[in-house]
């Protein structure tokens, strides 16, 4: 991890006096002395904080305000640095290990130390396989991955703390010679990284089985960096017909100004796939699998055999399967995408986006990304990182909440059709049923009626919030006719996309499945 973000407890860092001005070169060692810890906070701390930051104290969590433990040693806390250089200090590992419970001697001889993120370039870093070695399951992995082993922050904390910090600093001029060398690591500034995002790239990286992941400010800028960054000038991409509307926008209005051309197939389309892979040089196959909103299922590993042979990457959005449900890339993806602002957070608090895949692609990405912004706010990390703890959970609540839902609307008379891969009546059900372990938990389907009868019924719900989102623990209901397509006729809007006047999205929350069968039954029970 970078130099100047591992977290060394102030009562752990003492620099000798005598040798604060005697270091010749940034990569020589400067003795420090290291005392046990006392776990309390500096005479006076308290005091020395303005009312506001008392409050936030008491609101985030006292492992968000300190990252460490803490001495009634007034030298050691006057130690100028919060965060130490790994390279520029010597600690007796028993005294930290013993001080902060964890092995230190590990982390600070974790390859993530060693990262040349100003560069733009990571290098592999295995945490990911260390922690498979001892958590076998997505659930141990959501809530440990990144965080318990592997964490680039030195800290006693259970929860990894939020670094606010726009730059990170050098000990010396010679210091800073040797990190533009490449001798020594830091992150140099916030757009190129930080420690809290870090560590949720870690834990997103263990649960997609991926070398390396890159966590930016939402979902659609991870779709444009990634594009901009793998279809050169003059490329050609192909697309699904069945997809977010904001990413066919960029793609349909944007990319053509590179000269980029696109072939858009149906999800299922496997001999137009083909005939796009032979008349044009694809750089690129992309997709959501599921699909928006028809949730439409991509065959990955066929259409990633195809793609390879003719030299194609594949991207797989992933959004509506999360982790938990789908690892595209152990079915031949490149690359996967998540807006993790749905699943991924699942809190409806906190927007932002993430892209998985090999060291290789993903550093491209990252490079773009640090030239470009973008950038993940830690404390929005933070939010998503928390998310994740219960990810798993979340996501086999909301997959049994909604296919138990579309079964109970598929039967039902007011319902003319349900799309829900997880329903033997979907076209690619035999598909999802190979490559997800769940099938989500968002249902659409068309009520037998029109614009208005339709608005009736989603306004008669009293359980769900009319909102453009999905993925959450609250329920969330919207008619795409309005909520998405409102600014297209109707006609346009069946003949180019088939979205209807009366078609709902419906996504599940965490909530009884009991009310909102109750809830959803007594607003059918209020249309004609």
């Amino acid at each position: 991890m970078a130099v100047s973000s591992a977290f060394f407890p102030s009562s752990l860092v003492s620099l000798a006096a005598s040798a604060a001005g005697d270091r010749g070169s940034a990569s020589s060692t400067v003795p420090r002395v290291f005392s046990a810890p006392i776990p309390r906070f500096p005479p006076n701390f308290v005091r020395q904080l303005s009312n506001k930051a008392r409050r936030n104290c008491s609101n985030i969590g006292v492992a968000q305000i300190v990252a460490a433990s803490w001495s009634n040693s007034s030298s050691s806390f006057e130690a100028p640095r919060s965060a130490a250089s790994a390279d520029a200090v010597v600690a007796p590992e028993a005294v930290l290990d013993s001080a902060i419970g964890v092995g230190v001697s590990e982390i600070l001889s974790s390859p993530v130390e060693s990262q040349t993120l100003a560069a733009g370039k990571a290098k592999v870093s295995p945490s990911s396989a260390k922690v498979t070695a001892t958590l076998s399951f997505d659930g141990s992995l959501a809530v440990h991955a990144g965080e318990r082993y592997g964490r680039g922050i030195i800290t006693d904390a259970i929860t990894t703390p939020v670094v606010n910090t726009s730059a990170y600093w050098f000990n010396n001029s010679d210091e800073l010679i040797d990190f533009k060398e490449k001798r020594h690591t830091s992150f140099e500034y916030g757009r190129y990284g930080n420690p809290t995002t870090q560590a949720l790239e870690e834990k997103m990286s263990a649960l997609e089985i991926a070398e390396s992941t890159v966590f930016v400010s939402s979902g659609m800028y991870a779709s444009v960096a990634l594009l901009s960054t793998l279809v050169p000038a003059g490329g050609h991409i192909v697309i699904t017909t069945d997809c977010y509307r904001k990413t066919r926008i960029f793609i349909q209005n944007e990319l053509p100004k590179k000269g980029i051309s696109v072939t858009i197939i149906d999800p299922a389309d496997i001999g137009s796939l083909e005939s796009a892979l032979d008349q044009n040089n694809v750089s690129l196959f992309f997709s959501e699998s599921p699909t928006n909103p028809f949730l439409r299922c991509v065959d990955i590993e066929l259409v990633s055999q195809l793609c390879h042979n003719k030299g194609a990457l594949v991207c797989i959005d992933s959004t509506f399967a999360s982790p938990i449900n789908q690892k595209a890339l152990t079915l031949g993806a490149d690359l996967v995408l998540n807006s993790a602002t749905k699943f991924i957070a699942g809190h409806n608090d906190v927007i932002g986006g993430c892209i998985s895949g090999s060291e290789e692609l993903i550093s491209k990405i990252r490079l773009y990304h640090h030239v470009v912004g973008g950038v993940l706010n830690p404390n929005a990390a933070y939010l998503i990182l928390r998310g994740m703890k219960t990810l798993h959970l979340r996501v086999k609540e909301q997959n049994s909440t909604a296919l138990r839902m579309a079964q109970l609307l598929e039967e039902h008379p007011k319902i003319i059709r349900v799309y829900y891969p997880g329903l033997q009546s979907h076209p690619e059900h035999h598909i999802a049923k190979r490559q997800m372990a769940g099938f989500g938990g968002v249902v659409s389907f068309e009520m037998a009626g029109d614009l208005e009868t339709t608005k009736k019924f989603v306004d008669s719900l009293k359980i769900p919030y009319i909102a453009p989102s999905f993925g959450g623990c609250e329920s969330i209901v919207d008619q795409p006719a309005i909520m998405s397509y409102w600014d297209i006729s109707e006609s346009e809007r069946v003949a180019m996309y088939g979205i209807k006047n009366n078609l709902v999205r419906f996504s599940f929350g965490v909530e009884d499945f009991e009310d909102l069968k109750a809830d959803v039954l007594q607003a059918l029970e209020k249309i004609n």
